[in-house]
């Protein structure tokens, strides 16, 4: 398909590619592209009217809210204003203390820390690390 477009919009490529036709297959060939050319033409012009008159009602439908004294940003349910705020983050469920001295805390959900799982396969539970609330 490239390559057919490449030619037919090209003039020379065109003539050279077509050059071994007749006089009624060129015909025949204007009349088939005049007929696509002339429906490309009717579908875009109904298209615009469609567009048009879906315009128009929603101009009405704006005019019939304001005056009932609605906003349109009313009507949609799920609004930017109305989402839920960001979920607080989770409290640690388990701590520790590495060789450097530092205090690591663990939720006990995604991946487990390194220091967590040197100290589980050393042979100690994970209770054993369970912070006290």
């Amino acid at each position: 398909m490239n390559d057919f477009l490449r030619i037919i919009t090209h003039a020379r490529r065109f003539k050279s590619a077509i050059k071994e036709l007749g006089v009624e297959q060129l015909e025949e060939i204007k009349l088939k592209l005049q007929k696509i050319i002339d429906d490309r033409i009717a579908e875009e012009a109904a298209a615009k009217i469609e567009n048009a008159e879906r315009i128009e009602k929603i101009r009405k439908y704006k005019e019939l809210l304001a005056a009932d004294g609605i906003d349109p940003l009313d009507l949609q349910e799920g609004s930017s204003a109305e989402k839920q705020s960001k979920r607080m983050p989770r409290q640690p469920k388990y701590e520790i203390w590495n060789e450097a001295g530092e205090h690591i805390t663990w939720t006990g959900q995604g991946r487990m820390p390194n220091v967590f799982k040197a100290r589980i396969d050393a042979g100690e539970t994970l209770d054993t690390f369970l912070i006290d609330q």
